[in-house]
């Protein structure tokens, strides 16, 4: 049947989501004990201290792959701890932009060694340098493929029905 996986398929699937859940378990925990960070709030660092410049909140939650209200909520709390600044985008009022402040960039720079090293340890210390290639290759394929569907901000929202109007 073609809507099944092949056993060899399934076997990688599951190889596959288990090991990113057992990095993601521990990257996520090293976050949260060296800088009172969740992973998605190192994800949003990350990417604004890469960017160098304002980036609009589509931007990101394009680029970390999360909602538009999870990202309004994980913007508003890295804003309350002083990591990143939220203005309107004098260019389109619509939006928002925001930026990594020197604190968030200081966070940042605190958390990324342990955060390596969990990688190292974790992932690549398991590897040859071939088989991170390799591995690099065909998840940088995965991935393109994966980003060339409209992204999740493209997606329209479903409307709720408020419960008075259901019955």
């Amino acid at each position: 049947m073609a809507d099944k996986l092949e056993p060899e398929q399934l076997r990688t699937y599951f190889a596959l989501m288990e090991s990113v859940s057992l990095l993601q378990h521990e990257v996520e925990r090293h976050l949260r004990s060296e800088g009172d960070l969740s992973y998605v709030q190192f994800q949003l660092l990350a990417r604004l201290a890469g960017a160098q410049r304002k980036l609009t909140m589509t931007e990101l939650a394009d680029g970390v792959v999360l909602s538009r209200s999870g990202l309004t909520h994980q913007a508003f709390l890295l804003g309350q701890a002083g990591l990143v600044e939220r203005t309107a985008d004098p260019d389109d009022h619509r939006s928002t932009l925001v930026e990594i402040t020197e604190a968030g960039l200081s966070k940042f720079a605190a958390v990324l060694p342990g955060h390596v090293q969990v990688a190292k340890d974790l992932l690549f210390d398991q590897l040859t340098q071939d088989d991170v290639k390799s591995l690099g290759d065909m998840m940088t394929r995965v991935r393109d493929h994966m980003r060339a569907r409209p992204p999740r901000s493209a997606a329209t929202r479903k409307r709720r029905t408020p419960k008075a109007l259901e019955n």
